[in-house]
């Protein structure tokens, strides 16, 4: 046997055994249509080029079902009625759904998408131009996410029932195969290693006539060879990735006719790099079952310390571990009031039996948002039988429970207002449920049904869900939890909230005093709403310490100067929150000052707190003309402890005193940056008239405790015993 092959100038005759001298005043287009090329060749019979090149030219890609699934007999026969309007798209009906044509989606394939790395659902492909000049080597390279260990990846031949020549690279049980028919005989190269599941694999394929070798990802080069005496391929069929296509005939040829579960992101095939999006655009002439591929991003997203990457909308975001938080949950972080961002949770061991007959449950929450689950436990994990929830729909709390014979509800009375603290206490015994939120009335309810018993063996979620499937359908809110949770009773046993979380993600700080640890390390700071007080361990109590919150008395003629850069980084960003409680019986006094050092300039930027006439007021200059907030509702020269919130974010400000309303300004110009450099003092400041342009004249006298900048960091104050008496009693 021999066959022949074309020196150069000249080019194979289509009848496989002779050549044709090549015009070079013919158009190369041209020559190709005429000698139809590959397209052309084949053995054993011989075409016309007018039927071959109307093969080539308009493949038939229909979609092909699988012999499971019936196939439409009529432009507008269902396939078993009734059937979904699909649209442009086909529906399938095991399950009922629609398989919708390339840059269509939806569950009626009504939205429009532009694929750039296509994602296949394992009943999809995409269809490109019948192969070129490939009739004696090819040269291929693909990436591709797969999601399971089976599905074909690539796929071309010469008929669409893959009778004679056909290329086919497929993964099987987890290896890379490529199979090929010269049509003589199929050739297989297996490769060594499996590919790796939900991570970006690579494959190099080269074939030349009988021989061709594979590589996955950086493993060993493995050959093989195709059967018979023929060497040649001829392909009029498309290059179908993902999926079989418009072909039959698979379970002789290949070990499986499953298509790609999972992504693919490069495809070359010699030389030329493949566009996904469909033509004019791109290269893709049809396709079905075809999404944007989204699992790229993570590529992009080096989760450490145990972070998993998860996709949303067009983003990529870290779930951090319990104990880390940042972009790529790089930063460590001391928790110590949890906050939760809605994909957050903190997961414990469940109530299993100790609820049976009676539970109680305090908790004390600061809801930022309208809708979330803070608290579920379950019976099962398809969210069926026994379970308790506590959620906000709608601003309002809600306690759903269900003892096996339908489920109860109780609603608060008036919505949760945002930003603020709330005590909630649930009392269950039997059949009987009571819910009180702060000092509000109670509510009550009674569940139907005669069983009085509630089991709950599955782990308890607070502060979200990770998955909504094991939640009750009866939970109406499938939201998770966004604010703050600082103190939780089940039974009347305190729940260490960190310390007895199996796990926990995306759990980060609450702005709050504690976050500061402002009791020092022997002794545990405990929240109480805005305020905290400190409880001494069994250490702290053994050497006899005496923990009271630091307090610094000011007599008029003291201060205390901060240059640390964590103040001065915070006094200077756009954005400050001064959180502070102070007492005074004095009608005026510098509280507050940062400014600048140059003296000469009137208008230079300042920032300050101060008393007047027994009333609190803060002013800022950031450059072009002074803001002057007074808080008139509240005179603070009585005595007595008073808590003080003043705010600057850019040009407006705002001051509080306790649970007033707060107060608002604005300042005039385009200026937006506070810029001192003078550091931050408090209770006074080294000629006072002088550094503060005449505006105060003496400094403050009284007592300041639990300074804290932008919720988050806590100054530490001087403090004495003697301070301690000046000051009186701190209340907890």
């Amino acid at each position: 046997m021999f066959e022949c092959d074309c020196k150069q100038g000249f080019i194979l005759h289509h009848d496989g055994y002779s050549c044709v001298e090549l015009n070079t005043t013919m158009e190369p287009e041209r020559v190709e249509l005429e000698m139809g090329e590959d397209v052309l060749y084949q053995k054993d019979a011989s075409f016309s080029a007018e039927i071959v090149l109307g093969t080539s030219q308009s493949p038939d890609l229909e979609q092909k079902y699988p012999e499971t699934t019936p196939r439409p007999t009529g432009a507008t026969e269902s396939l078993i009625e009734p059937c979904l309007d699909c649209g442009q798209g086909l529906c399938l009906t095991e399950p009922p759904r629609c398989q919708c044509p390339l840059g269509k989606v939806g569950p009626h394939c009504k939205t429009d998408v532009d694929i750039q790395i296509p994602r296949f659902s394992g009943q999809g492909w995409l269809a490109f131009p019948a192969l070129k000049a490939a009739y004696k080597h090819v040269q291929l390279e693909i990436e591709f996410r797969p999601e399971v260990y089976d599905g074909i990846l690539f796929l071309t031949g010469e008929r669409d029932d893959l009778v004679g020549d056909f290329m086919a690279l497929l993964l099987h049980q987890g290896f890379v195969e490529f199979r090929f028919d010269c049509g003589s005989g199929v050739g297989v190269v297996r490769s060594q290693e499996t590919v790796v599941l939900n991570q970006w694999n690579r494959i190099t394929l080269y074939r030349h006539r009988w021989d061709a070798w594979i590589q996955l990802n950086s493993g060993k080069h493995v050959q093989g060879r195709s059967k018979g005496l023929f060497s040649r391929m001829t392909f009029r069929e498309p290059v179908f990735i993902g999926g079989r296509g418009n072909t039959s005939g698979l379970q002789d040829k290949l070990p499986t006719d499953h298509g790609l579960k999972g992504c693919v992101r490069h495809l070359q095939i010699n030389d030329y790099v493949y566009k996904f999006s469909p033509v004019p655009k791109g290269d893709a002439v049809k396709g079905f079952d075809i999404e944007e591929c989204i699992a790229d991003r993570c590529s992009k997203v080096p989760c450490q310390h145990g972070g998993k990457c998860l996709t949303s909308g067009d983003s990529a975001v870290c779930l951090c571990p319990l104990g880390f938080t940042g972009d790529l949950c790089e930063t460590r972080l001391d928790l110590q009031v949890p906050a939760f961002n809605g994909s957050s949770y903190l997961r414990y061991p469940g109530l299993g039996g100790s609820a049976l007959s009676w539970l109680d449950i305090v908790i004390v929450l600061k809801p930022n948002a309208l809708n979330g689950v803070i608290l579920y436990n379950g019976h099962r994990a398809d969210g069926m039988g026994d379970f308790i929830a506590l959620y906000t729909s709608d601003g309002h709390l809600e306690f759903t429970f269900d003892l096996g014979t339908g489920a109860a509800t109780i609603r608060s009375s008036e919505p949760l207002s945002l930003g603020e603290w709330h005590e909630v206490t649930i009392s269950r015994t039997g059949r009987l449920a009571v819910l009180q939120v702060d000092k509000n009335p109670s509510a009550q309810i009674l569940s139907p049904g005669a069983f009085t018993q509630l089991y709950l063996p599955l782990n308890i979620y607070i502060g979200g869900i990770p998955n909504f499937d094991m939640v009750s359908p009866k939970v109406k809110v499938r939201t998770s939890f966004i604010g703050c949770i600082q103190k939780i009773l089940i039974n009347n046993r305190p729940l260490q909230i960190f310390a007895e979380a199996l796990a926990g993600v995306n759990v980060d700080n609450c702005p709050h005093p504690c976050v500061a640890k402002p009791c020092g390390d022997i002794a545990h700071c405990v929240p109480h709403f805005d305020f905290y007080k400190c409880v001494c361990d069994k250490h702290c109590e053994e050497n006899n310490q005496l923990m009271i919150p630091p307090v610094a008395s000011f007599t008029g003629n003291t201060h205390l100067h901060y240059t640390d850069p964590e103040i001065l980084n915070r006094i200077l960003s756009n954005k400050v929150g001064i959180n502070m409680r102070l007492r005074t019986t004095s009608p005026s006094g510098l509280i507050l000052w940062t400014g600048r050092s140059d003296l000469s300039q009137v208008s230079s930027d300042y920032l300050a707190l101060g008393v007047k006439d027994g009333y609190l007021h803060m002013r800022y200059n950031l450059g072009s003309g002074e803001t002057f907030i007074v808080f008139n509702d509240t005179k603070i020269d009585d005595g007595m402890w008073h808590r003080v919130r003043a705010t600057r974010n850019e040009q407006e400000g705002s001051l509080t005193i306790d649970h007033g309303e707060t107060v608002t300004s604005k300042s005039p110009g385009k200026l937006k940056q506070l810029n001192t450099n003078t550091g931050l003092y408090i209770g006074g400041i080294e000629e006072m008239e002088k550094s503060t342009h005449y505006k105060y004249h003496k400094g403050f006298s009284g007592c300041v405790s639990e300074l804290t900048l932008n919720s988050d960091y806590h100054i530490k104050l001087t403090w004495s015993v003697e301070t301690a008496d000046h000051c009186g009693d701190m209340p907890p």
